[in-house]
Parts: structure tokens; C-alpha cells; sequence
């Protein structure tokens, strides 16, 4: 029998980037609020579309965004900090002023927290809730418009809305109330908002609780079921509406017997993800209960193989009725591109293994229904073999030995050398490594893949870049230079093109934060480098000056987190043929005279497994091996740093000491310098530079602002470990803000140098 199907969200982007530059016309005001609206509006209709053409049995709504989820829940359920709600402005314009900040005639007011969304490289935006907060559903129902504005095109939806426990779970407090303080509030304007949707037609509901994925405490489990518990009544008694739980990341053993008691109508479990999914359904399923099974990977871009995925469907039909089971995908569809169709440049022998987000939506159909051709053709795929074997580089691996991993001498001494070394003054300056890229840098560059300009006139044009991006950085009197990344279209796919084992895609966009969009590179087989990568820009750079310019590499955790993996071979031997590859060029940069080389590994939190029990086990013990592997043979002269942004790197903050770079960036802004704490507590040894101001708003911060951080920064850092820099990459800024932001960076490091000589 043909099963029902679902998907939990669809790409909201638009497949040529349409949201991201109609939104960023808004935030110029070249286009009006109506315009925006009617973006948003073409968009949601084609994924509504798209996936009633395909026959998915239930649609998910609410699952668009203009910039993250977690902040329209915030909004909609009136959660937004009085900063933001009293700005003179309109209610679009407040809601991105909280997503990135707002400086200007209403006001000037910095952006709400943005952390990691689990273990994906999507960011969302923090709740912030302070003991004045009052939790209530707002007049302006998006969730309700959107089911409406579906149903008008015909299309029967399932509203989607971020649960109570995880919305409650992740906010930030600002004052003495707790998340159970909330519990009351929460539940009644989700039962308004069930209610609601249920007079307008809507027979279901579902609520993502993808926060029931982490290792739940005694307490949490009862915040959880206290919340469904009065919720569950509530929405009985006040509509026919039926409740979905939907979790996704991981699986629900903590918490799964209280889940299935409580009486939903069905529940969402992930069995690509979810470890132990399989054998919790061996405990027992509800009866007349709906399971929507997370089978097909919503995070990755290759072919579902449908023989090992009906082997698991098998397993799961011995607890569970197969007219109660409904195929579906085991994550929102957020993490993949649209269509491998708008993909003109790779072969259709490689483009047969891969499915982005429509094509899982046949995928989808093709296997609860038990389409017999497909699962032919399926068939015919797998027993293909796809990659050649590179065997030097499975030989490399091989050879790897304990002294490969350690760096020498300790860091205690390196310290000193580098420090008489570089003779650098009290809180250095410096930038975590791109410029702005301008539309001018962008147009060069597509330009020369175009094949519009030979090599020789792109190069020129970027010496050109370089060149004043050195002087400019001279002027303001930074201390440590970059060269600005100007030939770099985005800091994991420009290795990837240089590599071997990579292919690439014209359109495989997917979206990080808001309008930041990324385009994962693939791995397709075994990574070796053929020639160095980023020598000749570090060369050219340092001899514009007489001070450092830093070389400026991906690490290979974040090359492997930012990109497409591959299914075939483990993550862990995925790192080491990068860490290999990345090591070939921190030694070609050295042996060229580059005296220090930052190497980012902005992703390493990315994949930490949401279990505590599995971090080390099958995470930490090769990622960060994998980092010392591509510095371990330097020499002590040569100073290693590294950046790592958006995540909480507090708990394990002794494991990124012993990466054992010598200096170390970190975002810190956004989350009002936490990570201090941790530093001292750890007693970290390593020299840091937490950032001082937000680079993904455009306001530029003052230099009382930026004294003030760097002192709160003293009573945790000592000083001779301090550096002073913003905290991420400056690509997405405008040159004048840009500017204007250094100078006030430097001006803020020299009052604190005065204080301190």
C-alpha cells in the first residue's frame, strides 16, 4: 500500500537568491515593505506548489522566514525586548532591527544574540526574555495569515510553529524569572493560536520540539510534559485541531515514554539522526498515533539508497501499523539547495547521485509509494561504484603517527620566541582576515570564471585591492595586516575549487543567517592539493609592507562541516585528507617567509553531537587532532592562530586549548563576552582576541563602547594575552562603515595601551 508523506520545511530563499537581494533592497530602501511582502509571498507559493505537484500528503506553513525562525516565534508571541519595541518604526523594520541591529534617526540598538542552530551551519536568533516579558499571541498572526494564504491557492497546509519547550529551552533570561515562570503564558497563546487555525480550517498543528534531541535533566523532562500536558487538554477542549510533535537532530530517548503518553496525534521521530529511534519504537508506540519517520536526510545532497532505507522502514513496520507510518524527511529541507535542475555544468552521470530539495520530494513519493521503476533504477545506482580510490593519500593516512599530531616545543616557550620574535605592543590590532567585498570585487571575479577577462587582468585588479587594503590598514595603524581575501568568493568553497576530491555547483545555495546565503562544495572522492593555494596573494601582500600580514587558511574541520560531505567513508578519515592537504600549505606559506598564519576553524563546535556522551567518542578525538595535524610541523617562530564564530564554545573551551594554536579569535560580541569566564576558569592558556563588536550589523560601534568591552575583557584576560579585533571577517560590511569601525577599534586599543604601559 502507498504510504502517506510529509516534509517538515521547504528552502524559503528562492532558488536564484531572490529573498536575500529583494530583502537587502528593503534595508537600503530602494524597494518599499508591499514589494518585500510580495517576494515572500511568489516564494511561499512555489514551495506550496511544488510539493502538492509531488503529492506530499502534509505541507508544512509557517516554515518561511525573512530572516530566522526563532524571531518570528519571538514576535509572535510578543517576546521582543522593549529596546526594539520602542523604536519608531514599523513592525518589519523593528523585527530586523532585532535580527541585526539598527543605528540611525529611531534609534541606535544592537542585534539579539545569534548562536548555531544544533549541529547544522544555520544560525538563529536568541529570545531574549526579561521578567517585565509578557507572553501573549499578537494580533499580527503570522502563522494564521500564512495557513490562509495557502488555503487561497488551494493547498491544504499543516501550520508549523517552534515549540514551547524548545522556544522556552533556548531563550535567554535577562532577569530572576526561569523558563517554568513562562509555562502558563506560553500555553494559553498557543492554545489561542490552535484555536485560531482550527476555526480557519486547519486540521492539524504541529509543534517542532527539536530541542528534546539534547541529554534531558529530571527537571527538563518536567517542564516539558507540564507544558504538553495543560496544552494538550487546552487545545482539546477548545478546537477539534489535531497535534503533531515533530523532532528532528537526534532521537528522543530521554524523554520518549512521556512523549508517548501524553496523547499526541502524531509524533515525528528522525531515523537518519536519531541513534537509538529504532529501538525506542521497540518500547512501544501509541495506538491509532501517526509516525512521521524521518527517512529521508534533509541535510545532505546525495541519493537516498532506497535498499537500506526499506530495511529500516521493515523494522519499524514490527511496532507500528504500516496505515500509521508517514515517509517523510528526518530535518526541515532549510539545510539543501532547491533543484539539482538548475545545476547546467555538472554531468548527468554526476548529477544522477544527487538530490537537493525537489528532488527529495520525488524521492519522497517514489518510496512510500514502492514506485517499482524507481526502485530499479535506485537499485542500479548503488551497485555502481562512484569514487576512484586515491591511494597515495589512503596510504598517507595510514603512515600517520603520534609525533605527526604534536607540536614542538611546548607552548609555554614558543610564547616567549615568537614574542621577541614579533615584538608586538600591548593588545594588538588586527582583523579576522576579509575586507568588504564590493560589488567591484564581486563583478572581477565572475568576470574571470566567465572567461570576460584573462588571468593576468584579474590578478592585476586584485594586487590593486590588496595594495589598498594594505595602506588602509596601515593608515588606521592596525598591527597585524590581512590581505583581504579578495580572489575568495567564500572560505570553504575557494579551497574546495583548488582541491582535489571537490566538485561544485552553479546553484546549490543554502541559507546560513538571514540574507547570508553559502554554496557547500561536494566531496566527491579522496582530497589531495596539486598546487599551493593562497602563497601567491600572502607573498604579493607582505611585500606592500614592512609589517606582518597574516596567511589566511580554512581549517579542515570547518572545510569539512562547510561542505557536502560524503556517505561512503567516515568523517573522521574526511578531516584527515584535508588536514593533510592544508598542511601541505601552511608549510609552503612558512617556507615563503609568512611569519604568522591563521587557520579558522569557524565550524568546529558545528558538529558536536548534541549528547555529551558522544563528544569525545565521536567527535573531539579526530577534530581536534585533525587541526594540530596541519600545524604540528611549523616552527616555533611561526605563530599559529585560529577563529571560531556563533557557537558556545564555553564547555568545551579545555579541548580548544589543546589545539594548541598560539592565538585564538572568537565571536563574542553577540553573547556580552561570556566566553570569559570559561577562558579563566580553564585557565586558558592560549592568547585570545574575543571580539568587541558585531561585523553582521552595520552600525559602527564607539571607541567608549569598544574600551568598555576590552576592560571587561581585562578582569578575566590577562593583558599580555589580550588582542584587540572585531569579532568575524569584514566580507559582508560597506567600506565606509568598515573604515570608520577600525579606526575606532585602534583609538579604543591605545587608550587601553596608555592606561596599562
Amino acid at each position: 500500500m502507498a504510504l502517506k508523506t510529509n516534509v517538515i520545511g521547504f528552502p524559503r530563499i528562492g532558488k536564484n537568491r531572490e529573498l536575500k537581494f529583494a530583502s537587502e533592497k528593503f534595508f537600503k530602501g530602494e524597494i518599499g515593505e508591499a514589494e518585500l511582502e510580495k517576494t515572500a509571498e511568489e516564494l511561499r507559493a512555489y514551495g506550496w506548489k511544488k510539493q502538492k505537484d509531488a503529492g506530499i500528503s502534509f505541507i508544512p506553513s509557517n516554515d518561511f522566514s525573512f530572516y530566522d525562525n526563532m524571531l518570528d516565534t519571538a514576535f509572535l508571541l510578543g517576546a521582543v525586548p522593549a529596546r526594539y519595541e520602542g523604536l519608531k518604526l514599523s513592525g518589519l523594520e523593528k523585527y530586523f532591527a532585532a535580527a541585526h541591529g539598527y543605528q540611525g534617526n529611531a534609534g541606535d540598538v544592537k542585534a539579539l544574540p545569534m548562536k548555531k542552530w544544533f549541529n547544522t551551519n544555520y544560525h538563529y536568533i536568541v529570545p531574549e526574555i526579561s521578567d517585565d516579558t509578557v507572553i501573549s499571541l499578537q494580533k499580527d498572526n503570522k502563522v494564521l495569515k500564512e495557513f490562509k494564504e495557502a488555503k487561497s491557492l488551494g493547498i491544504q497546509t499543516v501550520p508549523t510553529v517552534i515549540g514551547a519547550y524548545t522556544f522556552l529551552h533556548l531563550a535567554s533570561y535577562t532577569g530572576n524569572k526561569k523558563s517554568a515562570d513562562f509555562v502558563s503564558s506560553i500555553v494559553d497563546a498557543f492554545t489561542t493560536l490552535a484555536k485560531e487555525l482550527s476555526d480557519a480550517g486547519s486540521e492539524w498543528i504541529s509543534f517542532a520540539e527539536p530541542a528534546l534531541v539534547f541529554d534531558l535533566s529530571e527537571s527538563d523532562k518536567a517542564l516539558f510534559v507540564s507544558i504538553y500536558k495543560n496544552l494538550i487538554s487546552k487545545i482539546r477542549v477548545e478546537s477539534k485541531i489535531k497535534i503533531i510533535l515533530q523532532t528532528y537532530f537526534g532521537d528522543i530517548r530521554d524523554v520518549y515514554t512521556e512523549v508517548c503518553a501524553l496523547g499526541f496525534d502524531a509524533i515525528g521521530l528522525d531515523f537518519v539522526e536519531g541513534k537509538k529511534s529504532l529501538e525506542l519504537l521497540t518500547k512501544g508506540f501509541p495506538k491509532d498515533t501517526l509516525l512521521f519517520a524521518g527517512l529521508i536526510n534533509g541535510k545532505n545532497i546525495w541519493r537516498a539508497d532506497f535498499q537500506k532505507k526499506n530495511e529500516i522502514l521493515e523494522q519499524i513496520k514490527k511496532s507500528v501499523p504500516e496505515e500509521n507510518i508517514v515517509i517523510g524527511t528526518s530535518c526541515s529541507l532549510l539545510h539543501v539547495p532547491y533543484t539539482t535542475g538548475s545545476e547546467e555544468k555538472l554531468s548527468a552521470e554526476t548529477l544522477q547521485h544527487l538530490s537537493y530539495a525537489e528532488e527529495k520530494l520525488t524521492e519522497i513519493r517514489d518510496f512510500a509509494t514502492g514506485e517499482k521503476s524507481a526502485f530499479e533504477n535506485n537499485k542500479k545506482l548503488f551497485e555502481k561504484e562512484r569514487v576512484t580510490k586515491n591511494e597515495a593519500v589512503r596510504q598517507a593516512i595510514k603512515n600517520l603517527k603520534e609525533e605527526d599530531f604534536t607540536r614542538k616545543p611546548d607552548f609555554a616557550e614558543r610564547e616567549k620566541i615568537q614574542h621577541e620574535e614579533f615584538k608586538l605592543p600591548l593588545f594588538p590590532t588586527t582583523t579576522i582576515g576579509s575586507f568588504p567585498q564590493t560589488k567591484e570585487v564581486r563583478a572581477n571575479r565572475a568576470a574571470y570564471k566567465k572567461g570576460a577577462i584573462t588571468r593576468e587582468q584579474y590578478v592585476e585588479f586584485n594586487q590593486k585591492k590588496i595594495k589598498e587594503c594594505i595602506h588602509l590598514q596601515e593608515e588606521l595603524g592596525l598591527d597585524v595586516l590581512v590581505h583581504g581575501e579578495f580572489e575568495r568568493n567564500d572560505m570553504v568553497e575557494y579551497f574546495g575549487n583548488q582541491l582535489d576530491g571537490y566538485i561544485f555547483t552553479q546553484n546549490a545555495w543554502v541559507q546560513s543567517y538571514g540574507t547570508r546565503c553559502v554554496k557547500p562544495p561536494v566531496i566527491w572522492g579522496d582530497v589531495s592539493r596539486n598546487k599551493p593555494m593562497t602563497v601567491e596573494w600572502s607573498v604579493f601582500a607582505q611585500k606592500q609592507t614592512d609589517k606582518i600580514v597574516k596567511g589566511m587558511l580554512t581549517g579542515p574541520v570547518t572545510i569539512l562541516n562547510w561542505s557536502f560531505p560524503r556517505e561512503d567513508i567516515s568523517l573522521k578519515e574526511q578531516a584527515e585528507q584535508l588536514a593533510l592537504a592544508i598542511r601541505d600549505e601552511v608549510l609552503d606559506l612558512e617556507k615563503n617567509g609568512i611569519k604568522i598564519i591563521q587557520i579558522d576553524e569557524a565550524a568546529l563546535r558545528e558538529k558536536l553531537p548534541l549528547r555529551h556522551s558522544d563528544w569525545h567518542s565521536e567527535y573531539l578525538d579526530w577534530a581536534i587532532p585533525a587541526f594540530r595535524l596541519v600545524h604540528a610541523k611549523v616552527k616555533p617562530q611561526t605563530q599559529i592562530h585560529t577563529h571560531m564564530c556563533y557557537s558556545e564554545f564555553n564547555d568545551i573551551i579545555r579541548d580548544i586549548d589543546a589545539m594548541d594554536a598560539d592565538v585564538i579569535t572568537f565571536e563574542a560580541s553577540r553573547a556580552d563576552l561570556k566566553i570569559l569566564d570559561a577562558l579563566k576558569e580553564a585557565n586558558f592558556r592560549t592568547e585570545v582576541g574575543p571580539g568587541v563588536y558585531d561585523i553582521h550589523s552595520a552600525r559602527v560601534p564607539s571607541v567608549e563602547e569598544i574600551v568598555g568591552a576590552l576592560e571587561k575583557m581585562l578582569f578575566k584576560v590577562q593583558k599580555e594575552k589580550l588582542w584587540v579585533n572585531p569579532d568575524c571577517g569584514l566580507k559582508t560590511r560597506g567600506d565606509e562603515e568598515t573604515a570608520a569601525s577600525l579606526k575606532n577599534l585602534v583609538a579604543a586599543a591605545r587608550e587601553l595601551r596608555a592606561r596599562n604601559s
